[in-house]
């Protein structure tokens, strides 16, 4: 960690440069009478509404007007939050719909899009979008990244099609957010997607260096000084029944338990769960891995998912090391362990940015009862620089005793040299109980430029043999990792002979990864001579990846197929294709090809996406063929899923996810029917179904389990 101290002390150093001009401002009007959630905007109290009059174009051509104008009207009542968007459109028959269920993917969606900086730090908030068929996504916002869509919050949204446009109607109740109740005003920023046009309309921040996510180039929304959390106080019972089939046994089962939430502050709220459930949780997609390495899967359950922005540590870190990653508790090796009680507190207080939770497992086949915890606190030293500290204890399969405490600092800025965006780094962590044999420490530190024209990035990070997070994920300990990129991507002129480009992506990440004692234990350069986006929406690239593994123990890739020890050098090549998002219908290939560990392996991946109606029917069918030819003898893998879903509505979804492999050989089939009553208030009916392959002469499939849950969760606010 005293690696890190020069650069820290830099950061401390670092002058808080501000922004030229101010930023633009609006004031929710009050909310008197009634609004009807419908997206027709005919009440009365719509002409007291503060008024964003337009939005600006901010990609492909900053600032130039289009004919898509947006107003933006802002209400409050002092318990709901109203946003009465009229988006007009010179073609309404073109606006695109591909889905109506919740936190799907809308990239190819005609879409609105809010987010709020609730605290004024610039740094972390909400974001709600909504697309023209009323599908709703949100998320939770941290440092100007790509936001956490698995968050649910609890508001709701309407939208109406009209002969001019699409307008929409969005109530965020105020008992849904935690904000700071001396602010006068709040961050806000407001986007619009046209998605045939790949044409993005912001209200403030519109430079093709800024992102949404941003919340440093947000606006200032005023008026919000009268809204009311109320006593703060969330509960949310749930109750279940469950059949299940396994192996020829059967048996029932019924549950309840809740959520109780309250706000110890305005800004510092406790969540305790009891006999905590995720039945309703959809199934992991299923992986390939070809590497020696544990994959990576993301959380999916609503409680931990609360809040889950807070525990970020670093920047830059990715998958490399996450000190606290939530999936170890519940889950080990595989297996379900229940959750008899866990309590969070989550939340600010001033310049301080709080998160922890304690968790109490029960006892289980895969590990004995055990106490979890990990907490994490920020620090807001200015506009730029923040200041953090995590820290774990308790080892899920209960096998000794474990304990990480880090220190990490972040500085960025959107205004160096004017308008573009730096970020500067460092982070240490140290593990203390019962740990392997070698260092116990880490550190790391990166330096980024991204921006429109170049994305630059710099990192360096160590990780000791013995840096052991027992609730983390790290899957490379005992090495030392270079990473670096860098990326020109020029937007030709519209009259040059590449007008049919709107952008170019001419990319170079070299990485290398060291064992602590200096020896190379692998090398990678990704490079991407030819990688365009097309103005139509289409991905076009190929690439060359020279690559170099050193393997001091053999190392099983399928089964029977066992690489030696040895240093293998490879070239890989890749080629894809991808049609555009905005059409009823979308396709794409991936194809990787080249020597590997002295053979060679082709790796197929493909995509098949098809919409019927606006939204209402949707298929997503992917698959990945890997064929090896080693000199230690052949391999094919296959993966296959297939997601259906129907949506009666946006509060009424089937979605049926069927997958399968051969490195399982198993078939499984997830069907969850989610029925929204109303915003906080859900019915989920859910089919589990699995097949495995018998054994013989044939190729037959045998019913191995099967699973029925009916889940009830109603929350009340006050």
């Amino acid at each position: 960690m005293l690696r890190c101290a020069p650069l820290l002390a830099i950061l401390l150093a670092l002058p808080a440069s501000g922004q030229g001009s101010g930023p633009p401002t609006v004031g929710a009007g009050p909310a008197a009478g009634r609004i009807v959630l419908d997206g027709a905007l005919d009440e009365p109290a719509w002409a007291a509404a503060g008024v964003i009059p337009e939005l600006t174009q901010q990609d492909p051509k900053p600032g130039e007007p289009t004919p898509f104008s947006t107003r933006v009207a802002v209400l409050a009542d002092g318990d709901t939050l109203y946003f009465g968007i009229t988006a007009v459109d010179p073609e309404p028959a073109r606006i695109a719909v591909h889905t109506l269920q919740r936190d799907a993917d809308l990239q190819g969606d005609d879409s609105i899009a809010v987010v709020l900086d609730t605290f004024g730090d610039g740094r972390t908030g909400y974001l709600f979008r909504i697309n023209a068929g009323g599908a709703r996504q949100d998320g939770l916002i941290v440092s100007g990244q790509d936001p956490s869509l698995d968050w649910d919050g609890i508001w709701d949204a309407r939208v109406r099609r009209t002969a001019t446009g699409w307008t929409a109607e969005i109530a965020i109740p105020a008992r849904s957010l935690r904000f700071d109740t001396s602010l006068a005003a709040w961050g806000l920023n407001v986007e619009r997607f046209v998605a045939r046009e790949r044409l993005t309309l912001r209200w403030s921040g519109a430079t093709l260096d800024s992102r949404l996510t941003d919340l440093r180039r947000a606006g200032r929304l005023e008026g919000v000084s009268g809204l009311r959390q109320g006593l703060g106080l969330s509960f949310s019972p749930y109750a279940l029944g469950r059949a299940v089939r396994r192996d020829g046994e059967g048996f029932s089962k019924e549950d309840a338990g809740f959520d109780l939430s309250y706000n110890l502050t305005p800004q510092l709220g406790a969540v305790l769960t009891v006999n905590t459930d995720f039945a309703e949780t959809e199934v992991d997609a299923r992986q390939i891995n070809l590497t020696r390495f544990p994959l990576f899967f993301p959380e999916k359950r609503a409680f931990f998912l609360e809040g889950s922005n807070l525990f970020e540590f670093g920047s830059g870190l990715s998958e490399e090391l996450i000190p606290f990653y939530s999936r170890r508790v519940g889950l080990v090796e595989g297996q379900v362990v229940p959750l008899d009680a866990g309590l969070k507190v989550l939340g600010r207080a001033g310049r301080w940015s709080i998160a922890a939770l304690d968790v109490e497992t029960g006892d289980s086949r895969a590990a004995p009862a055990v106490n979890l915890f990990a907490g994490r606190v920020t620090y807001d030293v200015d506009a730029h620089l923040r200041l953090g500290a995590i820290g774990t204890r308790g080892d899920p399969t209960g096998r000794g005793e474990n304990a990480l405490g880090g220190l990490d600092a972040v500085w960025q800025t959107s205004s160096f040299q004017g308008d573009k965006n730096l970020v500067l780094a460092a982070w240490g962590a140290h593990s203390a109980g019962d740990l392997p044999e070698g260092g116990p420490s880490g550190w790391g530190a990166r330096v980024a430029y991204p921006n429109d024209l170049w994305d630059l990035s710099l990192q360096v990070d160590e990780f000791g043999a013995a840096l052991d997070p027992a609730l983390g994920f790290l899957p490379r300990p005992g090495t030392r990792q270079y990473n670096a990129g860098v990326a020109y991507q020029p937007r030709p002129r519209g009259d040059g002979p590449f007008s049919w480009v709107r952008q170019f992506f001419f990319e170079c990440f070299p990485s290398r990864v060291d064992r602590v004692d200096g020896t190379t234990e692998s090398w990678r350069v990704f490079l991407a001579p030819f990688n365009v986006s097309t103005r139509s929406g289409e991905h076009l690239e190929a690439n060359w990846a020279p690559e170099f593994e050193r393997l001091d123990e053999p190392f099983e890739i399928a089964n029977g197929v066992v690489i030696p020890p040895g240093q293998y050098r490879f070239n890989r090549f890749r080629v894809e294709a991808q049609s555009s998002s905005f059409r009823p219908w979308r396709v794409g290939s991936t194809v990787w090809l080249g020597t590997f560990f002295g053979g060679h392996l082709t790796q197929w991946q493909a995509f098949l996406y098809w919409t019927i109606g606006p939204g209402r029917l949707r298929f997503e069918l992917t698959a990945e063929n890997d064929f090896g030819y080693l000199p230690q003898g052949d391999f094919i893998q296959r993966l296959l899923q297939l997601k259906t879903v129907y949506a009666f509505s946006p509060d009424l979804v089937l979605s049926v996810y069927s997958q399968y492999d051969s490195e399982s050989r198993d078939l499984g089939l997830n069907s969850r029917l989610r029925w929204t009553i109303q915003p906080g208030r859900d019915l989920f009916l859910v089919w589990n179904q699995s097949w495995k392959r018998l054994p013989g002469p044939r190729d037959r499939l045998g019913a191995e389990a099967n699973e029925i849950v009916v889940k009830l969760r109603w929350t009340w606010l006050r």
